[in-house]
């Protein structure tokens, strides 16, 4: 059943996997959603998931090294984001990733509830989405 508010979706693009989080352009909340293996299925299910979510926009966090330089992981995601943007006419917004995944791990430790490499990924694109929505208010 597709939602009936529209969303935005913010990816946390890895190697072997994408970390995704929502948040409705109506309440601005963003919360984990999935985390998606990179492989033959990934656009397929992508493609699912932004018909479910209703997406309107979609956040992929761009990985730079603390002085903010690019740094292997960058041109990876570069290329993905290239990918995206040849597959989908949706809005492709960039936001720094900087700590985003050590300090989704971080939060999952304090729990104190045992926790998969996936949880931190959706958690991370959680932090990705809930950067780009403070640092652009309204402007989505």
């Amino acid at each position: 059943m597709a939602a009936t508010t529209s969303a935005i979706l913010s990816l946390d693009v890895g190697d072997r996997r994408v970390g995704i989080a929502t948040a409705s352009l109506v309440s601005r909340l963003p919360r984990p959603l999935t985390t998606l293996v990179r492989d033959e299925r990934f656009f397929d299910s992508l493609d699912n998931i932004i018909k479910t979510e209703n997406a309107k926009a979609l956040v992929i966090g761009l990985p730079r090294d603390m002085h903010g330089r690019q740094t292997a992981q960058t041109e990876v995601t570069e290329e993905f984001i290239h990918k995206l943007h040849n597959r989908y006419t949706l809005p492709l917004y960039s936001q720094d990733e900087a700590l985003t995944s050590r300090k989704a791990e971080a939060e999952l430790k304090s729990r104190g509830k045992p926790y998969r490499r996936e949880d931190i990924d959706a958690l991370a694109a959680t932090y990705i989405l809930e950067d780009f929505l403070i640092e652009r208010g309204a402007d989505v």
